[in-house]
C-alpha cells in the first residue's frame, strides 16, 4: 500500500527559519537524487514556493530595521 504523503505546511504558518529549514531538507534530498523524478519536480515547486517565503520575510525584517534606523 501506498501511503500518500503528509501535506507540507501552509506557508503562512511557517516562521523563516521552519521554511529555511524545510528548504535545506528539500535541496538535500535533490543533491542526492533520493527522489522519483514526479517527487522531484513537487520537492522543486515547494522549494520554489519556500524560497519566496523567506525573501518576504527578509524584505519584511529589513523594512523593519529600516524604519528603526531613520529617525
Amino acid at each position: 500500500m501506498n501511503e500518500t504523503p503528509a501535506k507540507p505546511p501552509a506557508l503562512e504558518k511557517l516562521s523563516f527559519e521552519d521554511a529555511l529549514r524545510e528548504l535545506e531538507g528539500i535541496v538535500a534530498s535533490l543533491e542526492r537524487g533520493e527522489v522519483s523524478l514526479e517527487d522531484a519536480i513537487a520537492a522543486f515547486e515547494r522549494g520554489t514556493e519556500l524560497k519566496s517565503h523567506c525573501q518576504a520575510r527578509l524584505e519584511e525584517a529589513r523594512m523593519k530595521v529600516e524604519k528603526i534606523k531613520v529617525p
